[in-house]
């Protein structure tokens, strides 16, 4: 058995890592995988030569590079029950507040809200793709990949197209007290799933990304809050289309990393 360490400069979140797997775990020869996210390095247990592993990691171009090649054993299989139902908790939370947050953000009229709940779906659905991902097919993972990817991206680009309406026509200002009080309890959300993944002291790649992702939500869910009282302070909708549009695009480049992962 051998292990041969990549470099991958351009794998930052989970949705690489699914790329990756997807590519690799069809691959006879590949045995086990173990990613490091942080420090963007991936091992690969695998038997025979290198060379077809090479080939499919440099399709991706994900600028991938061949670290070392030794002799290894392959690791024991750890039992992923604990973290399975942390993500269950993760995913849930999300998906409420996408729910929360969408039907409170047309009501306050506030894309700003309504960004920020496709920003917790792209998350629910990479989640989602993580616990798919244990024992499934790699056919039916990249097919639910490709229906989610579209699906995030139809959503994205109506708000979007939104936002510019909103820009260039006359519209009311979002009620900013919705704002502030339905950001503070996705704030409030977000930090107990940040809880709950710190809890479960995982090294591991999802885990880590996990982590990675709900800082970024947390970051997010503040700058709703600056907007909606910037709304409040300036009595103009501006402020909350301009972070409407900002997490839009955001929310965008997600769903073209989620389709990524359908090729």
């Amino acid at each position: 058995m051998n292990k041969s360490t990549f470099k991958i400069h351009k794998m930052d979140c989970a949705s690489e890592e699914q790329m990756i797997r997807m590519k690799l775990e069809s691959l006879e020869e590949v045995k086990q995988l173990e990613f490091d996210i942080p420090h963007r390095q991936l091992q690969v247990y695998h038997s025979a030569e290198i060379d077809g592993i090479q080939n499919a990691l440099a399709e991706l171009q994900l600028n991938e590079k061949l670290v070392n090649t030794q002799e290894a054993d392959l690791p024991e299989i750890i039992d992923h029950t604990q973290q399975r139902k942390v993500l269950w908790w993760v995913l849930g939370i999300n998906l409420v507040f996408f729910v929360i947050e969408m039907t409170t953000g047309w009501i306050s009229s506030s894309m700003g809200l309504v960004a920020d709940s496709l920003d917790m779906l792209a998350d629910s659905i990479v989640y989602g793709l993580s616990l798919l991902a244990v024992g499934a097919a790699v056919a039916r993972k990249k097919k639910v990949a490709k229906i989610s990817g579209y699906f995030q991206m139809g959503l994205a680009l109506l708000g979007f197209l939104e936002v510019l309406r909103r820009f260039f026509t006359e519209s009311g200002t979002p009620l900013f007290h919705w704002m502030i009080i339905i950001s503070i309890l996705a704030l409030a959300g977000n930090l107990v799933t940040l809880w709950l993944i710190n809890k479960a002291k995982s090294n591991e790649a999802h885990m880590q990304a996990s982590s990675i992702f709900t800082s970024n939500d947390i970051i997010v869910n503040g700058g709703v809050i600056l907007a909606g009282v910037l709304v409040y302070l300036l009595e103009s909708k501006w402020p909350d289309l301009v972070i409407g549009g900002i997490v839009f695009t955001f929310v965008i480049r997600g769903a073209i990393r989620i389709l990524n992962l359908s090729k």
